[in-house]
């Protein structure tokens, strides 16, 4: 239906060029509470967005309330109105080669309640077991399938299909401090393991039994995948090269340009994004209803491949639209939706904390926010679940901290590297969900001040 819809904008244009991107959203939630299921419901929508050229300035116009073809036609002709109207377009580019995709004329797939059968069936034993032993568990799990249609009057014809689903858990047992998080990205909810992560949970609710009380400071630190991927992805939603070339960012060199080409991490560490990563598969092409110096509308449908934003340590890449690569004689490196960092290591966090003698485990952070953009300091807090370790054993929770570091000169203060696994960020995950990270050991995180979150 929607590859149709996208035939028929294109057939109205009569602008230079038109692009025209066609989706439907479908979602299904089902959230949890005190150890029963609460609520669950569906959603559908659908979008539609057509982006009109007129000489070198630039239209854009979106719904989601299309009903026929005589808002169809308007919203066409808003796109095309609003383009002769703007100024020439900074970030102008020709047309992407145009691809055609054997699927385009393909319909829309769904996500439904159905997706959480097996998952509500587990999670039902489990409600049992927790609510003998004191036990409270609350959550959430939602399921999202969006299917992308993108088509162009210079022919380009593509389809994307993307399901992404997660599963926040809580579990409480009463008592001060008894109170841990943890979450999961997943495809289908067939790989959610619901025995091994309440299993998890109750662990750490066992940490929480000593409840201790420490000053701020610095103290060694080892930050579970969840916590690398809450300042990973920051990091790379900063990482616009055209942003590093103007100077503005923790990117730029002092004097001009950009650090491409400075160690920023110890050797052997990389960050890259590859939209056939295994497990993190995403959209293979660049789909882009607004201009920013993170994508251009006129790279829409610009084909996106495995990218490495740090090799051996370096920063090796940035964000470039092809218009900011050409200007900085960089390579066209698009924005792609997963994020993996790795530093080549099999060692477990739990072999990690037993090499400890002294320092935190920080399981959880939320409230991310940006202090200076030109060190991407950032601050935050802790909550549900900081452990103090001493001699190889976690002997006590902890309480909740502000803290204040740059993901950036993190990557230069790290003594250990973990082994990588699929995780889920508490504070970016619904806005971002495929990544891969590993546990890291960072000698001096910066707790500035006792928080009083809990």
């Amino acid at each position: 239906m929607s590859a149709e819809l996208v035939d028929r904008a294109l057939a109205l244009a009569t602008a230079d060029h038109t692009t025209v991107i066609a989706g439907t959203h479908s979602s299904a939630d089902l959230r949890f509470a005190g150890n029963t299921l609460t609520t669950d419901g569906a959603t559908r929508g659908r979008s539609v967005t057509v982006i009109s050229v007129v000489g070198r300035s630039v239209g854009v116009a979106s719904t989601t309330a299309l009903t026929d073809d005589r808002d169809l036609a308007e919203l066409v002709a808003g796109a095309e109105a609003e383009a002769r109207e703007a100024p020439p377009a900074e970030d102008f580019g020709e047309p992407v080669e145009a691809v055609v995709d054997a699927d385009f004329d393909d319909g829309p797939e769904w996500s439904g309640v159905e997706v959480f059968t097996g998952f509500a069936r587990t999670l039902g034993d489990a409600f049992d077991d927790c609510r003998r032993d004191g036990v409270q568990l609350y959550g959430f799990a939602r399921h999202e399938v969006d299917t992308t249609w993108l088509g162009s009057s210079s022919g380009m014809r593509r389809r994307h299909v993307q399901p992404t689903g997660s599963v926040e858990w809580n579990a409480k047992n009463g008592a001060p401090g008894g109170s841990v998080w943890s979450a999961q990205s997943t495809r289908d909810f067939r790989d959610v393991d619901v025995p091994h992560t309440v299993a998890h949970l109750r662990t750490r609710l066992g940490w929480s039994a000593r409840q201790l009380e420490l000053g701020p400071g610095r103290y060694e630190t080892l930050l579970p995948p969840t916590s690398v991927a809450d300042l990973m992805i920051y990091l790379y939603w900063t990482a616009a090269g055209r942003d590093a070339a103007d100077g503005r960012t923790v990117f730029s060199r002092a004097g001009g340009g950009t650090r491409v080409g400075e160690a920023l991490g110890p050797a052997g560490l990389s960050l890259r994004s590859d939209p056939a990563e295994p497990g993190l598969e995403v959209a293979p092409f660049l789909t882009v209803g607004g201009s920013s110096s993170m994508a251009s509308v006129f790279d829409n449908g610009l084909p996106l491949a495995r990218t490495s934003w740090i090799d051996d340590g370096t920063l090796s890449a940035l964000v470039q639209t092809r218009r900011s690569a050409a200007e900085t004689g960089s390579a066209a490196t698009g924005f792609v939706d997963n994020l993996v960092l790795d530093g080549g290591s099999e060692t477990r966090l739990e072999d990690m904390v037993a090499s400890t003698g002294r320092g935190l485990l920080l399981t959880s952070m939320w409230y991310i926010r940006e202090v200076d953009p030109e060190t991407l300091l950032c601050t935050g807090l802790t909550r549900d679940g900081v452990y103090l370790v001493e001699g190889g054993e976690i002997v006590g929770a902890v309480n909740n901290f502000r803290y204040n570091e740059s993901p950036v000169d993190l990557l230069g203060r790290i003594t250990e590297v973990g082994a990588c696994e699929r995780t889920y960020s508490r504070e970016w995950g619904e806005d971002f969900s495929w990544t891969i990270m590993p546990s890291l050991r960072i000698p001096d995180f910066h707790y500035s001040s006792v928080s009083p979150a809990s």
